[in-house]
């Protein structure tokens, strides 16, 4: 696989996955299990609702022997899989697949990056899966041309575009923090101008 297919794959199952763990549009959030209030709080097997144990019925027999993590993990991945639509699943479970087939270094970068990912506040989340949007309604030919771009540039030429893309952004967006401020005439000045 060639290094702008990984680094295209990469950003793609970074992109994506967040946006399978929000809620859709006008979708209200799923309930959390009842156990997952405290990182190490083990999650009954009977806390989960019968299409939750069905869905996760292969590990039924050993769920308890399950670390408290684990268990959480997967009753929030069963809930989020339940509330998806046909689409939605048919699309997770492609970009899972491809993950699966990737080499263990790029696996590797990928859980980096999605821990990365993480960590961003989430208006920064926010950005990136925006960002991520705005790159798939691109043409594939544009969309090329920019993989090509970015990989052949050196990483101060990478920083100077990526700096170039925020002083647009802010450009578009105009300053956020204040509103401009407005010239007040002195007092005298007020009263002439009556």
């Amino acid at each position: 696989m060639s290094k702008g297919c990984a680094l295209g794959l990469a950003l793609l199952l970074i992109a994506a996955v967040p946006a399978f763990a929000q809620p859709g549009v006008g979708q209200p959030p799923p309930p959390s299990p009842p156990a997952a209030a405290s990182p190490s709080s083990p999650v009954p097997w009977s806390s989960l609702n019968p299409r939750q144990q069905q869905l996760l019925q292969k590990f039924g027999d050993k769920w308890n022997t399950l670390p408290p993590e684990r268990q959480q993990a997967l009753a929030r991945g069963s809930e989020r899989w339940l509330s998806m639509s046909a689409q939605q699943k048919d699309l997770a479970s492609q970009r899972f697949r491809k993950f699966r087939s990737l080499p263990p270094q790029q696996k590797e970068m990928v859980r980096q990056r999605w821990q990365k990912f993480r960590s961003l506040p989430p208006d920064q989340q926010a950005a990136v899966r925006d960002n991520y949007r705005k790159f798939r309604a691109l043409p594939q030919q544009q969309r090329q041309q920019l993989r090509q771009r970015w990989n052949g540039a050196t990483p101060a030429e990478r920083q100077q575009m990526l700096q170039n893309l925020r002083e647009r952004r802010m450009n578009r967006q105009g300053p956020r923090a204040m509103p401009p401020m407005q010239r007040r005439a002195p007092p005298g000045e007020r009263r002439r101008r009556r």
